[in-house]
């Protein structure tokens, strides 16, 4: 470190929003697991995503149909 480095001010970081706790086990959320406090709770959610366990639910998809469906295939 020069001589010039140490008087120069740290910078601070601030951050852009307020910490939320972890979705998993309510502690505050750490910036490089976040919205996690760690790495187990992010792959708690992740297993909890493959697993089936959370579902995003959607209505039919009527696209899927072709048009030889739409008229019974005749």
């Amino acid at each position: 470190m020069s001589e010039q480095d140490k008087h120069q001010p740290k910078a601070t970081v601030v951050p852009l929003r307020k910490p939320r706790p972890c979705p998993i086990c309510s502690e505050r959320s750490q910036p490089e697991w976040h919205p996690f406090c760690s790495k187990r709770c992010a792959d708690i959610d992740l297993h909890r995503w493959l697993s089936g366990r959370y579902v995003i639910s959607g209505g039919d998809d009527e696209s899927a149909t072709t048009p030889d469906d739409a008229d019974g295939g005749n």
